[in-house]
């Protein structure tokens, strides 16, 4: 089953001299090796006539081919919007039935704009269907012969060492856009994944919500890094941090300001926006914007167009947005902090980012990624030795460490031991060092100290327990996931009264404290629960 477009020029011909051209509709059907059971022939009403010729031209040269002609309204044939629409409203009305027919579309007739029109309605399967492509003889003389034809079939997944390539370019991206690293985070995986999908395909805003420190600026920069090497983008990436604009000068930095606006105002400011240009435009805590701002913005995003600060004409941008937050916009717009229309905008594409303590087995991977960053930083190889890499991991993916700042902390808590390596060693002391650093420095509530209780003991058990109990049995076992073994742990916990004794035995003092709550040493390294006294 051919569907096919009445070629004005190609297809015309009067009287005998017309069998004496190559006319692609109707040639398509003398070929032996493509029988052609009916042809549907699509052309402007003001055609019908070419139409009626052509159809009874095909039914000469192949009396076993029904052509059934379609008249349809293309409005102006070279507008991409009318005549893409005519098209789309004859496929819709189509009576396809692809379990009992085999579609060809006809791509060789009509104007360049309709045949670019078939070809979107094919390759996104609104047709059922594979490309034909006719070619006249290659020599004049040979006006009695059909030509040539190829089919097209767009299903790339048939094509094996393309769709190879294809598959490997999409690992490639997602790689870049994990800064190669190799995340064993299933959830975040999956995550990226998508992104990288959205991030090539749409110039839609992209919303990036999570914590503080889950990475939300760059992954936005790997993001136009991305466009940029696909040539989607051509203008720059700016960064603008909504919570270091306040007041008047919001406006300008964001929207511009023509000379004179103000006082001070000696000279025009683009501002960020136009500085974003065929760019991208990273607004990040985008909850903080003032509600005048986010008024401009939502005109800007919205029409590509805004009034600069003492301007009396509009100028444009068209940039694409990500915006990023950690706050709940969705309580903000309750609360009226944050237009309902301005978040409706931009959250076409909402991505929540999870923090550090959200995905622990993507700690160590992290670490190799930014020691090597620290190490290209300070112009020296760095590296930890094997007990000091295994404290800190220890340390870093234990459930009680929160880690408040996400990835900022934990890439300042590398860069610093980096610094201080002598030699280029990170030692235990060195990592020792830096947890005091990181205790000292976070709040006193960014330590969730039941849930290293919780790893170990029931609730029933936790309830029992008074508060001195509680509080000192945590400190142990935050000890404990800390240390290699039971007998570190005592070193550390006993590192005073040890001096004072003969003979020490600091793994049996531990033992004997952990038997008081029902836990053994192998429960408490293998972070199980206790058995029940």
């Amino acid at each position: 089953m051919v569907i096919g477009l009445l070629g004005t020029q190609l297809d015309s011909g009067k009287g005998p001299a017309r069998w004496e051209k190559w006319r692609p509709s109707v040639d398509l059907c003398r070929h032996d090796d493509l029988i052609v059971d009916r042809f549907d022939l699509v052309h402007e009403r003001q055609f019908a006539g070419l139409a009626d010729t052509v159809a009874a031209d095909v039914g000469r040269v192949s009396p076993e081919t029904t052509v059934r002609t379609h008249a349809v309204e293309f409005g102006d044939p070279w507008d991409f919007e009318d005549v893409y629409g005519a098209l789309h409203d004859f496929v819709r009305s189509y009576p396809f039935a692809p379990d009992r027919e085999d579609y060809l579309v006809h791509v060789t007739t009509g104007t360049h704009v309709a045949q670019i029109c078939l070809f979107l309605l094919t390759e996104s399967r609104h047709l059922p269907a594979r490309l034909l492509q006719t070619s006249p003889p290659k020599r004049a003389a040979q006006v009695n012969t059909p030509g040539s034809y190829v089919l097209i079939d767009l299903d790339l997944s048939k094509y094996d060492r393309l769709a190879s390539r294809f598959r490997q370019e999409q690992r490639d991206a997602v790689s870049f856009l994990k800064s190669g690293i190799e995340t064993r985070s299933a959830v975040f995986n999956s995550l990226i994944d998508q992104i990288e999908v959205v991030a090539v395909a749409s110039r839609a805003p992209i919303l990036l919500t999570g914590p503080t420190g889950a990475g939300k600026s760059r992954l936005a920069a790997r993001i136009f890094e991305l466009k940029k090497r696909r040539q989607q983008l051509s203008g720059a990436f700016v960064e603008v941090n909504c919570a270091t604009l306040r007041g008047d000068a919001a406006m300008s930095a964001l929207f511009g300001h023509v000379r004179g606006a103000f006082t001070g105002a000696t000279h025009d400011r683009p501002g960020l926006l136009r500085t974003a240009d065929k760019g991208l435009l990273l607004l990040d805590e985008i909850g903080e914007l003032g509600p005048d701002e986010q008024a401009m913005l939502l005109r800007a995003i919205e029409d590509r167009t805004f009034l600069p600060v003492g301007a009396d004409r509009e100028v444009r941008s068209d940039f694409q947005l990500i915006a990023g937050t950690n706050r709940d916009l969705a309580n903000e717009v309750a609360t009226g902090r944050f237009r309902e229309d301005l978040l409706a905008r931009i959250n076409v594409w909402t991505f929540r980012l999870p923090g550090l303590w959200e995905r622990r087995e993507d700690i160590e991977p992290n670490l190799e990624h930014e020691l090597a960053e620290a190490a290209r930083m300070l112009g020296t190889r760095v590296q930890f030795n094997r007990e000091a890499r295994d404290r800190f991991v220890r340390f870093a993916t234990a459930p009680t460490t929160r880690w408040p700042g996400g990835f900022r902390d934990f890439n300042a808590a590398i860069l610093r031991m980096a610094t201080l390596a002598a030699g280029g060693r990170i030692t235990e002391a060195l990592v020792d060092e830096e947890i005091a650093r990181l205790h000292a420095n976070w709040p006193s509530d960014s330590r969730d100290r039941d849930a290293m209780l919780r790893r170990h003991l029931s609730p029933e058990r936790i309830a029992a327990l008074d508060l001195f109990d509680r509080i000192q049995l945590e400190g142990v076992l935050q000890v404990c996931c800390e240390a290699s073994s039971l007998s570190e742990a005592g070193r550390r916990l006993f590192a005073v009264s040890r001096t004072q004794k003969a003979s020490t035995n600091d793994a049996d003092r531990l033992r004997k404290f952990l038997a008081r709550f029902g836990l053994t040493a192998t429960q408490v390294l293998a972070g199980t629960w206790g058995a029940e006294p």
